[in-house]
């Protein structure tokens, strides 16, 4: 059988899936039940919708008993946001968003310039500022341990110092499933239900549960140029285009939805969820391969986690 339109109901991959998903429940109803003030860091992206399924589920026929956060930089991609807005309204839940551009506009963060200048860094100010703005004990967030050797020395519940701040080599052991939310005054922890699941398990987990997702996630026509390997963007005014990269019309999607400015595009038949799945069934490039701010050096990601970044 083709494995790009292979069936992914009752595989062995689904029937890994419970386990996980029994997992994240347990661990939004521990957030819930050892934190005052939690909130879920959500961008709209395929695992922060994962994350708004999951805890539906922990609170089922309850609502939600969180807000939403998104820290939105002012280049996510538009359907992106669209995406988030319809979600939010249809669910009834409660999004608070804070700018980056707000912060720019204060002088607390600058803006960087040039060929691959991005505001992705830039959230983290804000994004320990709305912590600080509304006390919230505990942020829960879609990292992965597959995603990339920073996010795997993470724990379930990784604390932050009173100034935001990671310390990876001073983190609590995790025995078992004893999670221990014991925080002192100003300090904050991130959470992560979804630690264990790869990029596979998110994407069959949408297939099983028939989770809508963004649109940019699958195959589309899109104008893109070419640079340094990786497709981009051509029809987004934020991504900077030299008058010598030529702007070809290609099929395309986009694996994650992090900012634009540093977020290219793969080249993809895949238009369905199924196919999607056999897509990475059978890839050789890592999910976070498409992404130019975790090429800036070797520890990219560690630094900016270690300043508060997500």
């Amino acid at each position: 059988m083709d494995t790009t339109t292979q069936p992914i109901t009752d595989t062995k991959a689904t029937l890994a899936l419970n386990p996980l998903e029994s997992e994240a429940v347990y661990i939004f109803r521990e957030v819930v039940a050892q934190f005052d003030r939690p909130v879920l860091l959500f961008s709209g992206g395929k695992d922060s919708i994962t994350l708004v399924r999951l805890a539906q589920k922990a609170f089922f026929p309850a609502k939600i008993p969180f807000p939403l956060l998104h820290i939105d930089t002012g280049h996510n991609f538009p359907e992106t946001i669209a995406f988030r807005d319809k979600l939010v309204k249809e669910l009834g839940l409660e999004l608070i968003v804070r700018n980056v551009q707000d912060a720019i506009d204060e002088g607390r963060v600058i803006e960087e310039t040039g060929k691959y200048a991005s505001r992705n860094m830039l959230q983290t100010t804000t994004l320990l500022d709305a912590l600080e703005e509304f006390k919230f004990d505990a942020a829960i967030g879609g990292a992965r341990r597959d995603e990339e050797k920073a996010r795997a020395k993470e724990r379930i519940f990784s604390v932050r110092d009173d100034f935001g701040q990671w310390d990876e080599k001073n983190q609590r052991p995790e025995l078992f499933n004893f999670l221990n939310g014991n925080i002192d005054h100003g300090q904050n922890v991130r959470v992560f239900p979804i630690s264990n699941w790869t990029e596979l398990d998110v994407w069959s987990y949408i297939a099983s549960e028939k989770i809508e997702i963004p649109s940019i996630y699958f195959a589309h026509q899109r104008k893109t140029f070419l640079r340094d390997g990786m497709l981009w963007s051509a029809q987004d005014d934020v991504v900077f285009r030299a008058e010598d990269e030529e702007v070809v019309e290609h099929t395309v999607r986009f694996r994650t939805v992090g900012d634009m400015s540093c977020t290219a595009a793969v080249l993809s038949t895949a238009d369905t969820i199924e196919k999607v799945v056999g897509e990475i069934r059978t890839s050789t490039i890592s999910e976070r391969g498409a992404r130019i701010d975790d090429k800036r050096s070797e520890a990219a990601m560690e630094k900016r986690k270690q300043q508060g970044y997500f």
